[in-house]
């Protein structure tokens, strides 16, 4: 029986490994998102200071009182101010798409220095994953606000980036970031194996 080409089986390898890292992920997620949270943290108290009066992190969950404004109906027309909360790991779910791409790697060419490549690629993963939580909290705020420049004391691009980030923060980085990173960690892998690898099987067409 003709064995299945290393490209299959990395492809399949990846595959299992995205939904079975991506379940043992959602276990954990509360304390490898942890990091997320405090990074996140940091950055709202230094780039957003007029918002942010208190954020309060904890495994699995992130809170943000802001000094922003809004009417509550509920209360006759009176203002309170926006607390804002979200779950780290949103947006961390990238950890296991790139740590089922070194489990690939590892099951369809013996590939080794996987331990340090893993620890190498959660960390560098940690700024994006912050990035994303940080744009999810402040698109919150400004649609909590209805995109009111005086509320939020903005000015028009100001919001503008806020929306864009948000964008790119939520549609692309989760996805792409881990994939960018693998294929930084594991660029002799991909070369040597991959791309030879698909060389090969379109010389044999």
């Amino acid at each position: 029986m003709r064995r299945p080409s290393v490209l299959v089986t990395f492809a399949l390898s990846a595959f299992v490994g995205v939904l079975a890292l991506t379940l043992l992920w959602t276990k954990v997620s509360p304390w490898t998102s942890y990091p997320v949270a405090a990074i996140s943290h940091m950055v709202l108290e230094r780039v957003t200071p007029m918002w942010v009066r208190t954020v309060r992190i904890a495994p699995g969950r992130i809170e943000v009182d802001t000094t922003v404004e809004v009417p509550v109906e509920q209360a006759g027309g009176r203002r309170a101010e926006v607390t804002l909360d979200a779950d780290p790991g949103r947006y961390a779910y990238g950890l296991p798409i790139f740590l089922a791409l070194l489990v690939a790697a590892r099951v369809s060419a013996k590939a080794g220095g996987r331990l340090r490549r893993a620890v190498m690629g959660y960390l560098l993963l940690l700024p994006a994953q912050a990035a994303s939580l940080v744009m999810f909290l402040l698109m919150q705020l400004a649609l909590t606000a209805r995109m009111d420049m005086a509320a939020l004391r903005v000015v028009g691009w100001e919001l503008n980036v806020i929306v864009y980030g948000y964008q790119l923060g939520v549609l692309v980085l989760p996805t792409l970031m881990p994939v960018l990173v693998w294929l930084w960690l594991d660029r002799q892998f991909f070369s040597t194996v991959i791309v030879q690898g698909w060389k090969d099987s379109m010389a044999r067409r």
